[in-house]
């Protein structure tokens, strides 16, 4: 399922969901994914009832689950040019106006 017009609940829904289903099938329990990863067992508890998580838990839940790679393509800028000009462009802006 796409996360394609979800809004940020049902993303987290819906993250939440994959992690209890990767869990499932790699046949770990809560415990022991809590225990391995250094996240408490109510923090992973509450993620895959409510999808509320921080971070940093989030993080170490998905090294253990061999999917922290999959945060590798978050927040790339598209770098293909669209025009010449942008080809020669200056330095990328630091801050924004607003």
């Amino acid at each position: 399922m796409s996360l394609f017009m979800k809004s940020p609940l049902e993303v987290a829904a819906l993250l939440a969901e994959r992690l209890k289903g990767l869990r499932l099938t790699l046949n770990l329990s809560q415990k022991t994914l809590a225990e391995r990863s250094g996240v408490s067992y109510g923090v992973l508890k509450r993620f895959e009832q409510t999808g509320k998580i921080s971070l940093d838990s989030l993080l170490k839940l998905s090294l253990v689950l061999g999917a922290l790679e999959n945060f590798d393509h978050l927040f790339i800028q598209n770098t293909k040019p669209s025009s010449l000009n942008d080809l020669f462009k200056g330095n990328p802006r630091k801050r924004g106006r607003r």
